[in-house]
């Protein structure tokens, strides 16, 4: 067995920036012939990272909760195929990853992108917190599923859709699910994105001996729906006003600078694809390059690299533990 080197977490010089969008990552790339599933991938980053891949001729599946929105969303895009699946709901990821099984077909990317932010304390029938079930352990069942198609690929690659959120917080293993602590919706959704990137390190350490590479990322302040939840003090703490037309406009002292839709996909797409990562993985990546580490909390720094705690190999590994408890899957050996 050949003993695989960690990837450092600093940047390589990928000659992209804040601005790259998603056409100019797939740039001269061909995927036909690869297989790819983009969870949430019918709406904001997620529909525009499927409409990309399928446009580089990849077979792309969107699974969706709501299929008739799905199918409206991506009318008219061909190589790309809908499906039912709800995270929140075991017995339905089993049942799309046994149907994707079944096909025999490799998968060759899979994009955890879908998600929810900063709603009120809400669980799903388990009793779980809904950030942390969807965001994080959702996912987690999901790619254990379909683990044989990923090594069926023979050079896969997991891309777990993280934030700069992670800097709120990171994961509370002993009450993941705010049973015996105060709920802070800030400090949910940080807790599952900081998960994501622990699940991407975990996953990459994991799988790597068999060609499986995993990748965690912060898009970028885009507005999208998963922004629905928030309210104007919300927007107000981030150095957000509203226009008379809804757009958000920035204060100047604002720890964002907005991006397009096409801009805030492109890092998923280039954790997906990009030959630069080749035999590279378990990094937590921003603006199309993997991102240098930094020891700033909450909005102060919030573009400024990825803080310890979601880089952490010690407590990746306990989080995966935890999560095995949490979901009762286990992956296979």
């Amino acid at each position: 067995m050949t003993l695989l080197s960690l990837t450092p977490q600093s940047p390589i010089g990928s000659g992209f920036h804040v601005e790259t969008t998603s056409a100019e990552v797939i740039r001269g790339l061909d995927l036909t012939g690869k297989t790819a599933i983009v969870t949430g991938g019918y709406a904001g980053i997620g529909l525009e990272t499927a409409r990309t891949l399928a446009g580089a001729g990849a077979s792309v599946i969107v699974p969706a909760r709501d299929l008739e929105k799905a199918k409206a969303n991506l009318r008219g895009f061909p190589g790309i195929e809908t499906a039912f699946l709800d995270l929140l709901d075991p017995d339905s990821i089993d049942a799309f990853a046994a149907s994707f099984l079944a096909s025999g077909k490799p998968l060759h990317l899979l994009i955890d992108n879908a998600g929810v932010m900063a709603p009120p304390l809400t669980r799903d029938a388990r009793g779980y917190e809904i950030q942390f079930a969807t965001n994080h352990l959702g996912h987690f069942h999901l790619t254990a599923r379909l683990w044989p198609a990923l090594v069926k690929a023979e050079g896969a690659r997991v891309v777990a859709v993280s934030s700069a959120g992670h800097r709120f917080s990171g994961v509370d293993l002993d009450d993941p699910n705010f049973e015996r602590r105060p709920y802070d919706k800030w400090q949910a959704y940080g807790q599952s994105k900081t998960a994501n990137a622990l699940f991407a390190l975990e996953l990459d350490r994991r799988g790597r001996e068999s060609g499986i590479r995993a990748f965690s990322l912060h898009p970028g302040a885009i507005v999208t729906d998963l922004g629905r939840h928030l309210v104007a003090d919300d927007l107000k703490a981030f150095g957000v006003t509203l226009g008379a037309d809804g757009s958000w406009i920035l204060a100047p002292d604002s720890p964002f600078k907005l991006k397009t839709i096409p801009q805030g996909a492109a890092t998923t797409v280039w954790c997906a694809t990009s030959p630069r990562l080749n035999g590279l993985g378990g990094v937590y990546c921003q603006d199309c390059e993997i991102a240098a580490p930094s020891s700033g909390e909450g909005l102060e720094g919030m573009r400024d690299g990825v803080h310890p705690w979601a880089v952490d190999p010690g407590v990746a590994a306990r989080l995966w533990s935890r999560s095995e408890e949490l979901t009762g899957v286990v992956f296979p050996a």
